[in-house]
Parts: C-alpha cells; structure tokens; sequence
C-alpha cells in the first residue's frame, strides 16, 4: 500500500433507534449535555439555506488541497452517511462544490462537513442539503491524494471517529461519540423539555427570575 493512502472498512451499523433519539434536538442543547469540553466545529459554519443534519459519520483526512479520497468517500458513501472530511484547515482550495454535493445527494448522504473550503457557494446556499465548511474559495482542488478513509480525524477542533453521529442546524454541527450517545440523547431530552416549560411560563408571566439575584448576592453585590 502506498504511504498515506488507505480506504478501512465501515464502522459496525448504527441502531437506527439511537439515532432517531437525536433527531429534532437543537445543536447547542446537544452541546450542553457534552460538557463544553468538545470542539463541536465553531468555526465550521453552515452554507446551506437552512434545516437540520443528522446522520453517521463517514471520515475522511484529505491532503490541503486535494480532494481525490474525498470522491472516493462519495461513491463509497450509503445513505444516512454524513461525509466528515479533515482537509487540515486549509482555504487555499476548494474541496467540495456543487458537482460533489449532486453526487452526495444521489448516494444518499445526510450531509457534508468540510474542515476546509467549498466552492458554488451560491447553488448551496439556494439548496437545503446540509454543507458545513471553514470557509469558501473559488480555487480549485487537486486530484493527486493522498487522503485517508474511515480513520479518526479532527475537524473545526473536534475529534471524529467512523460511526460517530454527526448532527447539526444553523448554529453550527457536532459530533456526539457512539459510545456516549444514549447518555447525551437522554439528557438533551430532559433539558429540551424543561426549555419547553421555561418558555411557556414566559408566555404565560409564571417565570421565575429570581435565581439571577441569588447568584448577584451570592457574589457579594447588594441588589
């Protein structure tokens, strides 16, 4: 095998059941209840018209530059697949445009997630595909490799494994690791229900604001 080139197989499938749990939970309440302590890809900014990502994470580590592994995960991809892919940062080139997203629909996928640049970025933005990326350019990628597929990679700060599940809205994409998905949904789901009720007794003039002072004088402010 050449160095730096390797295709590993799929990570095990996913219970369909545990991915479900995710859906319809906003991005940064899933963000709460990972404890701050994960990147969650802040500087990877969502450039589709709007709605939300959810899916299995299909990884790739792309030379800057070049997006050759990046094709090869599209045509590898199945559906419900987020293709997650670490291009280092780099904007000099694009490595992902409308001819890859018209694929990636095509295949299935649940969305694409760039720690890189994208091109066509006005097709994009028109589209509701999910596509996720550092930043845009209008330069072209090379197709030369080498790049990596199905290894663990870092995107926007995040570490991604094959198989983790990847969600995101218009506030941005995370990644929750398999092994501490059940505990992240079940807790999500509990804060999403208690944010219901905080805003209807908004609504309805019952909320309680008066643990702000509490903290104020807890801190020694007279209020």
């Amino acid at each position: 095998m050449p160095i730096g080139f390797q295709i590993n197989p799929r990570a095990s499938k996913i219970d369909p059941s545990l991915l479900e749990a995710f859906r319809g939970i906003p991005a940064p309440i899933v963000s709460d209840n990972m404890s701050r302590m994960f990147g969650g890809g802040a500087d990877l900014r969502p450039r589709h018209r709007g709605g939300s990502m959810l899916g299995v994470a299909l990884t790739v580590r792309a030379r800057p530059g070049d997006n050759l592994m990046a094709h090869k995960a599209i045509d590898m991809a199945e559906p419900g697949d987020v293709i997650v892919i670490d291009a280092g940062g780099d904007l000099t080139n694009a490595i992902f445009g409308e001819i890859m997203m018209r694929l990636a629909i095509k295949r299935g996928a649940a969305g694409v997630v760039v720690d890189g640049a994208i091109r066509d970025c006005d097709v994009i933005a028109a589209g509701d595909f999910p596509v996720y990326s550092k930043g845009i350019t209008h330069r072209g990628p090379y197709k030369d490799g080498p790049g990596e597929i199905n290894v663990t990679v870092t995107v926007g700060g995040q570490t991604v494994t094959p198989g983790d599940i990847i969600i995101g809205d218009m506030d941005g994409m995370l990644a929750i690791p398999r092994h501490a998905a059940v505990q992240v949904a079940a807790s999500a789901r509990e804060q999403l229900r208690r944010e219901v009720e905080i805003l209807a007794s908004i609504d309805n003039g019952t909320v309680d604001r008066t643990w702000v002072d509490e903290i104020l004088r807890a801190k020694g402010l007279v209020v």
